[in-house]
């Protein structure tokens, strides 16, 4: 029987696990402590517990992490990780490192099922959800990481392999250890959930979890959207639209909407138009994407001239969009390509990747 992991526990929860093990259950707090802050994953140097507790802890859970298959340093700053989880599958993070933050991207399914068509992703196929302390460990490993540096992970972005929402309570769960004060202690502005578009889970996120809501967007008309993104014949913009509203209007919080610029697809000054007209009633920054080509998907980036009339349009009309561009290109920084170049080199099945591009606290698509 495998045993649960260190990380899927939060402090309540080992307070539980404690009183269950007819232990001292306010030792949790001192539990939580070494494993969240002091970044300790080895019981024997949790020193102010006594040893049967010690002993209890590494015999009853797991506490190992993810292997590290490769992890690949990019001259602008990003690290590459290629992860093996303990159930021999591989996952992808990346470290993006700026002046004043350092954010993490982190995955939350092997694989993803929405087929996205613009993205590598969806041109494979959907594996399996991480468990909570699979998605916490890749935290984890990063400011082990950037602990020689002297530097922390300040920003987590949950726009790596998978969509995020369709693993609902790992995911949420995972992002309340990150914010929590007896966890991570990251503020809630830092941590941010992307959707391409599930409209149930967008209202139910408005009072499970703190942290923000990223918009996986790409189109504003139903027909153009269903043939960028499947989900939308589940739900459509309209019902899209009024989950936001929902989600706003209970949080009070604005919304990122992410909008990736395909040539000749979506970019045009009808499409601009569209998603002004979506938007509206909405507190929102758009960041707008140009597509990042890759072999395999027949879509490429759209001119510079294309881009700006397109953040104009939007920017004479009172609404933010910065234009990210991609980080971590000599990497493979999209998420999902690294892992192909893994399966490929060892003739395995491909797992289901995901396109994300890297930039800023916000980053890519999801599904």
């Amino acid at each position: 029987m495998q045993k649960p992991h260190f990380l899927n526990f939060s402090r309540l929860e080992y307070r539980q696990l404690l009183k269950d093990w007819g232990m001292p259950s306010f030792r949790a707090d001192q539990i939580a402590h070494w494993i969240y802050k002091a970044g300790v994953r080895d019981p024997e140097h949790m020193s102010n517990l006594g040893k049967d507790m010690r002993q209890k802890l590494f015999t009853e859970l797991d506490w190992h992490m993810p292997e590290i298959i490769s992890k690949l340093d990019s001259v602008d700053g990003s690290t590459k990780l290629l992860l093996k989880s303990h159930k021999g599958h591989t996952i992808e993070s990346v470290i993006l490192r700026y002046e004043n933050r350092t954010s993490l991207c982190v995955s939350s399914q092997v694989g993803c099922k929405l087929a996205c068509d613009f993205c590598q992703t969806g041109k494979l196929g959907f594996v399996r959800h991480l468990e909570r302390g699979e998605i916490l460990a890749q935290l984890y490993l990063a400011n082990e990481i950037l602990k020689p540096e002297g530097l922390r992970v300040t920003h987590v972005v949950f726009m790596g392999m998978g969509e995020p929402l369709d693993n609902y309570e790992n995911t949420v769960s995972a992002a309340n250890v990150m914010m929590a004060e007896d966890g991570f202690f990251l503020s809630a502005r830092h941590v941010t959930l992307s959707t391409s578009g599930l409209a149930p889970e967008i209202e139910r996120l408005a009072v499970d979890t703190r942290a923000s809501l990223a918009l996986s967007l790409h189109a504003s008309r139903d027909d153009l959207r269903t043939s960028l993104m499947p989900i939308n014949r589940r739900y459509k913009l309209e019902r899209l639209k009024e989950a936001l509203l929902y989600y706003q209007k209970t949080t009070g919080r604005k919304i990122t909407i992410e909008y990736i610029l395909i040539k000749d697809r979506n970019c045009g000054l009808r499409e601009a138009k569209e998603l002004v007209k979506f938007l509206h009633g909405l507190r929102t920054k758009v960041n707008l994407i140009p597509f990042n080509a890759h072999p395999g998907l027949p879509y490429d980036r759209p001119t510079d001239e294309d881009i700006r009339a397109f953040q104009k349009h939007l920017a004479d009309r009172s609404i933010p969009a910065p234009v990210r561009y991609s980080k971590g290109l000599d990497v493979s920084g999209a998420c999902g390509q690294l892992a192909a170049k893994h399966a490929e080199s060892i003739h395995a099945i491909p797992e289901r990747k995901r396109l994300v591009i890297k930039d800023d606290t916000l980053i890519g698509i999801s599904g």
